[in-house]
């Protein structure tokens, strides 16, 4: 399986969206500050996330989430209230 997941910095509240085939592994991995990109915003919790069978899928949403507004905008609408917490 393969994910698409969206995480939020405790510390500055920003999001951060990536894709993954071992969703545990890289959460340990960006809380660990492994992650240059969100090393320092650390600690990140995981507040939603997509499983898709293929890798090309997972890509290709990854990308609509981070290059498509109006695609982050609806997912964010959906999911308010983990955005909120």
């Amino acid at each position: 399986m393969f994910y698409v997941y969206i995480l939020k910095s405790r510390k500055d509240g920003n999001i951060y969206i990536g894709f993954t085939s071992d969703l545990s592994k890289r959460l340990k991995e960006h809380n660990s500050g492994k992650t240059k990109s969100t090393s320092y915003r650390i600690p990140l919790d995981l507040i939603y996330y997509e499983a898709y069978k293929s890798r090309d899928d997972a890509e290709k949403r990854e990308k609509m989430l981070k290059i498509w507004g109006r695609t982050l905008g609806g997912l964010k609408r959906r999911i308010k209230k983990s955005l909120e917490s």
